[in-house]
């Protein structure tokens, strides 16, 4: 019998949660230690499982199958691919971190940590499900949370009309998906969710393009798909910043990576037809979110449209049916997860130090927290896209995949670069350079010790990528090349 890896990965978080709420709640310090401890588990293990992913197998290892319903045709079915592995890896850095730079938290922190860790159960979940039943249920766990530590932690001006309508979009979205889910188990007459079983259902092509856009669609708004996308900027800022690192770093890429497994993979016939609508879909979100982010006077604002326009790449690279701009997309989910982890955790170190996030009320913040500035320049080349950064490794594939089938998006998609750099570049100068205010100086303090070392993991793996794409860049290509030979049987 093997170890069960990644059940443990999964349900060590659900464990750690409830051994954080049994705890009394004046021991703060054990409950930190608790939480940060379970985190660092989850990194090894998430790190153990990437690197010992066998690339030249590839498909689906770490395989384990529980029955659960069988009459239903439902198991724990679990395993990970070439696109899944770096997205648990992600997952495990962005819990990490997140557990670190919410160290300073004083209310109910038992509370906080036991539904960060619902949250992170969820998101696991989702990337190791081969389960359709399975996938649903990781998803939904993975969305509840989010409300409550928004409405309870995020910030009090907009924290519940943010939480209502990011729960709100997504159970819709999630609901339409459903749909499309049910419909793919009755019409495959297999009495199965089994993914890989219903890989081989052959749907029948008008099936497929009656379906794929409901449930393409219905994932990715949470991936932040326009025009359904304005739920996420809201929740961005509303929320406490661990939690705006989970939101940005990783659930958006479970609305991505969910409208891949099950729309593009389960129903590939469907996913060509209509790749031309994802495609202009996904040109809106880039240059449109790009333009939105460059008005934006609250720097939490800012990165949110700023995600919105990344996020439309990586569904632009999964449009494109290619294999360049899916390994691309691939890359990007992971580039962009780290680096808006990054900027989030920054921009929280400047908030609670000037407790405000407006960018014409910033300046001077680098002699006080160098460590911020540095890090946070470092998160907006990657950002622009430069080379020797994580960001260039993933958006290069994306537009050489865009160019191969439809040149003039490339061009317009291109544009986006060009706007991301000037307002990265401006808010960078206005927060960071030029006077500090009068009211600030002697009041910032120096960040911890423990800051600087979630800015440093985060950064060190942008640079890594960057320097180093074979540490990804292929593992992501063999799960590639899974759903092209989905695509081409189709």
């Amino acid at each position: 019998m093997t170890f069960p890896i990644l059940s443990v990965i999964i349900f060590s978080p659900i464990v750690a949660a409830l051994i954080i709420l049994v705890m009394p709640a004046e021991r703060k310090t054990e409950i930190r230690m608790t939480a940060l401890v379970t985190a660092a588990f989850a990194l090894i293990l998430s790190l153990w499982v990437y690197l010992n992913y066998d690339q030249a197998a590839a498909g689906y290892q770490f395989i384990e199958k529980y029955a659960w319903m069988p009459q239903l045709g439902i198991s724990l079915h679990l395993g990970v691919d070439g696109i899944s592995t770096p997205l648990v890896l992600l997952t495990g850095v962005v819990m990490f971190t997140g557990v670190i730079i919410s160290w300073g938290i004083d209310d109910r922190p038992r509370e906080f940590f036991a539904f960060l860790f619902l949250l992170a159960s969820g998101v696991f979940g989702v990337f190791v499900a081969l389960d359709l039943f399975m996938l649903f249920f990781f998803y939904e766990i993975a969305v509840f949370p989010m409300y409550l530590l928004i409405a309870i932690w995020g910030w009090v001006k907009t924290r519940e009309y943010a939480a209502m309508k990011l729960t709100l979009y997504l159970f819709i979205g999630s609901v339409i998906a459903l749909v499309g889910a049910l419909a793919m188990y009755f019409e495959s007459g297999m009495g199965t969710f089994n993914m890989l079983a219903l890989e081989t259902a052959n749907f029948s092509p008008e099936f497929q393009k009656i379906w794929f856009l409901p449930v393409f669609l219905g994932f990715a708004v949470l991936g932040g798909i326009w025009p359904f996308h304005n739920w996420s900027p809201d929740g961005h800022v509303a929320a406490p910043t661990a939690v705006s690192m989970f939101h940005a770093g990783v659930l958006m890429k479970l609305g991505a990576f969910a409208a891949l497994r099950v729309g593009i993979m389960l129903l590939p016939v469907g996913a060509q037809y209509w790749s031309w609508l994802i495609l202009a879909f996904a040109t809106v979100n880039v240059v449109y979110g790009a333009f939105i982010a460059m008005t934006q006077t609250d720097l939490k604002y800012m990165i949110g449209f700023s995600s919105v326009s990344h996020m439309g790449l990586v569904v632009l690279g999964f449009a494109t049916l290619t294999p360049e701009g899916m390994t691309g997309a691939g890359v990007q989910m992971f580039s962009h997860g780290v680096m808006t982890a990054l900027f989030f955790a920054a921009t929280g170190m400047v908030y609670d130090r000037a407790h405000t996030r407006q960018i014409p009320e910033l300046g001077g913040m680098i002699k006080p927290l160098p460590f911020v500035g540095i890090t946070f320049i470092i998160g907006g080349l990657v950002s622009m896209g430069m080379p020797g950064f994580s960001g260039f490794v993933a958006e290069f594939p994306i537009f050489m995949g865009v160019w191969m089938v439809k040149p003039w998006v490339a061009i317009l998609a291109v544009i986006s670069i060009v706007i991301t750099a000037a307002y990265i570049m401006l808010a960078i100068r206005r927060t960071f350079f030029g006077e500090m205010p009068k009211e600030f100086e002697g009041h910032i303090t120096p960040i911890s010790v423990m800051d600087k070392v979630a800015l440093t993991l985060l950064s060190g793996l942008m640079i890594g990528l960057g320097v180093f794409p074979q540490i990804m860049v292929p593992m992501v290509a063999t799960g590639v090349e899974n759903v092209l030979r989905l695509l081409g049987g189709a």
